[in-house]
């Protein structure tokens, strides 16, 4: 029997990610775990998030995975490395295929990242990106109103654009080519936050989805023995705590109906 993909994050978002792989390996099946009694990830200390996310592969790792993806922008700045070292898997994360994907777009070299305030701090996508090319010029700022506005579906309409004018003023003013959606529900609001940056600047402005490049980040490690063509794959889904407030906005995330969905709740 073909093993699965493994996915974590704190709560919905990291289902962008289960979308994005879906639509480049859709015959994989996928077994996706939210943490949703412990979210956000980002508020916690450093060595609090390792441990969640130790506990996330762990379980994720009974369902006899082939590979994890840490689909939390937080995980993936402080808990990559010791994931990558503890298993005997491969383990992808969301931050270097997004940044590395901004280096390929940009034309400017002045590339803008919207986040949460706990990944802006972090200061991981600068990291990333200075580590592909030294000479890019990094913007980093936090867009938290984002999250709540995706996880309602407000994704368009007046308040995500008087949200997104607010956001992107600061990279107006630099006057970037390319921004990076830092956080896993941005896509949710892409067209909006392209409609108004292009608004802003002038010019049209390159948005990269950091969950479509983790995607494509995968599709070159299922190249090798891993991959498998199938028509359809599966998904299942495994969540810490709120199962029907989770599945109620899943849709949204994943791209289309979860009627027959199974949401399962686990304890860690």
């Amino acid at each position: 029997m073909a093993k699965p993909i493994g996915i974590f994050d704190s709560g919905l978002g990291g289902l962008t990610v289960a979308r994005a792989i879906s639509g480049s390996v859709p015959g994989e099946d996928l077994v996706y775990l939210g943490d949703t009694a412990r979210v956000p990830y980002g508020t916690r200390s450093a060595k609090t998030v390792v441990r969640y996310a130790i506990a996330c592969a762990e379980r994720l790792l009974s369902f006899d995975i082939k590979l994890l993806v840490v689909a939390c922008n937080t995980a993936s700045g402080v808990a990559l490395g010791e994931l990558q070292q503890r298993l005997d898997i491969p383990v992808v994360g969301v931050i270097q295929p997004g940044a590395r994907a901004g280096v390929q777009a940009t034309r400017t070299g002045r590339i803008g990242i919207l986040a949460t305030s706990g990944t802006v701090a972090s200061g991981a996508y600068e990291r990333a990106i200075l580590a592909e090319n030294q000479s890019m010029n990094v913007f980093a700022r936090p867009a938290p109103l984002f999250v709540p506005l995706a996880e309602e579906g407000w994704v368009t309409g007046d308040v995500p654009r008087l949200a997104a004018r607010r956001y992107l003023q600061p990279l107006v003013e630099v006057d970037v080519d390319t921004i990076v959606l830092g956080c896993t529900h941005y896509p949710l609001l892409s067209e909006t936050i392209h409609e108004v940056a292009a608004e802003l600047l002038g010019h049209d402005v390159t948005i990269v989805d950091s969950a479509q490049a983790t995607a494509s980040a995968l599709t070159e490690i299922l190249d090798l023995p891993l991959s498998r063509e199938r028509a359809a794959g599966s998904l299942e889904i495994l969540v810490t705590d709120l199962p029907g407030q989770f599945g109620a906005a899943a849709s949204r995330f994943l791209g289309k109906p979860i009627e027959g969905l199974n949401i399962q709740v686990i304890d860690l």
